[in-house]
């Protein structure tokens, strides 16, 4: 069979092309059609000396400055590829091309793909974003916002809801709060084989349902540059938390200065609108205006979100920590809340911080609901965060 009958080998040929570009045009030919385009939209971004139509074959930005052009290409990436590379590509177009400065203009957000990633440098630029952008970014944030709670919302009130029930098992319920499953499996050492049935000495069940606030939660998240997706997500998770009755839910977000973004809780657009990333970080500062927070610390649950690169005052910060776990507070500490694991941290206050009881590791959103459910049945969290590093 010869290669041009071969179709497996003729992919994988067309593949290497689009792959290396303009280099392999001598040796694999000359990219064709549907390709072709492809292979400009690629070499647009990753060939160097060429222009968007591909030519050249050295490796460097041809998108220029144009925010014309650069609409176009985005359109062009958006028909050609799958979501999942359009963003990438994205991100790899605002990183190597410094396209953060077309991003104020309207008709670029009209053509980007909204992600994560792409609202964390929309937030990174509120402070400079004109008037006549702000409207078109908070459509993109708001899209992104959406996407997410349809992502987690469910697994997170269905957790912390099982966790808050189970928490509240008493030994003395009333007959229509009996958990009989539970009640069975603790008794079967009562089996009457005579009868052939349990006689429970113990009862297990729920306790009533309540309009009480069972726990409080306290997000203290760094808004530094380097935490911007877990930026995004926590202010997803916050609003998400703070819609459930039986949780009481603060919102911290610090750099240098710290803000309570509490009251904002009923919209996170809103909410991470009202974060500022970039800046020093005071982890310090934020813990002390969190512990203000807490009024009842063993049904409270602390969760400080940085990377621990602390510009405050390290002894103190470790000491308030302290203070909080021997109070009974449940603290843990992420060092990112995002789908990437974990940046660049500080090891050192890392390791502090796990001498401590106070385990510090990177969380996935979709690991975010169970943590928080292992908290409010006071598990074992650095036993969790083991399961998660592996």
């Amino acid at each position: 069979m010869t290669d041009d009958e071969d179709p497996a080998r003729r992919e994988r040929l067309r593949r290497w092309r689009l792959v290396l570009g303009g280099p392999a045009q001598e040796s694999l030919g000359t990219a064709q059609g549907r390709d072709s385009a492809m292979d400009a939209a690629l070499a647009a971004l990753y060939d160097a000396g060429g222009d968007s139509e591909g030519a050249g074959t050295s490796r460097s930005a041809g998108l220029g400055g144009s925010a014309p052009k650069v609409a176009r290409w985005l359109g062009d990436i958006r028909e050609y590829f799958p979501s999942t590379v359009v963003q990438v590509m994205q991100a790899d177009a605002i990183e190597r091309l410094d396209l953060t400065r077309l991003l104020l203009e309207p008709e670029m957000l009209d053509a980007v793909e909204p992600d994560v990633h792409l609202v964390g440098t929309l937030l990174s630029l509120n402070a400079v974003m004109p008037e006549r952008t702000k409207d078109a970014a908070r459509q993109v944030v708001r899209k992104v916002v959406a996407e997410l709670e349809q992502r987690i919302s469910q697994h997170t009130r269905a957790a912390v809801s099982g966790a808050l029930n189970r928490a509240a098992r008493i030994n003395r319920p009333r007959h229509a709060d009996i958990d009989w499953d539970r009640t069975i499996r603790a008794n079967l050492k009562h089996y009457q084989p005579e009868h052939r049935t349990v006689i429970p000495e113990r009862l297990v069940g729920y306790g009533r349902r309540a309009t009480a606030i069972q726990r409080d939660v306290v997000l203290c998240v760094d808004q530094s540059g380097s935490m911007a997706a877990s930026v995004v997500f926590s202010g997803v998770f916050a609003a998400v938390l703070a819609s459930m009755r039986s949780l009481r839910t603060s919102l911290v977000v610090f750099d240098t200065a710290v803000v309570d973004l509490t009251d904002q809780l009923s919209d996170p657009v809103e909410v991470l609108f009202g974060t500022q990333l970039g800046g020093g970080t005071d982890i310090n500062r934020a813990i002390g205006y969190s512990r203000q927070l807490i009024t009842r610390p063993r049904d409270s649950i602390f969760v400080l979100i940085s990377d621990l690169y602390e510009g405050g005052v390290r002894e103190q910060m470790l000491r308030r920590v302290a203070e909080m776990t021997a109070a009974g507070v449940q603290v843990v500490v992420l060092l990112a809340l995002s789908d990437e694991g974990a940046p660049a941290y500080d090891h050192e206050n890392a390791a502090a911080l796990a001498a401590l009881g106070v385990p510090a590791f990177a969380c996935t959103p979709d690991a975010f609901p169970d943590l928080m459910a292992a908290a409010i049945e006071r598990r074992d969290l650095m036993a969790f965060a083991a399961r998660q590093q592996q």
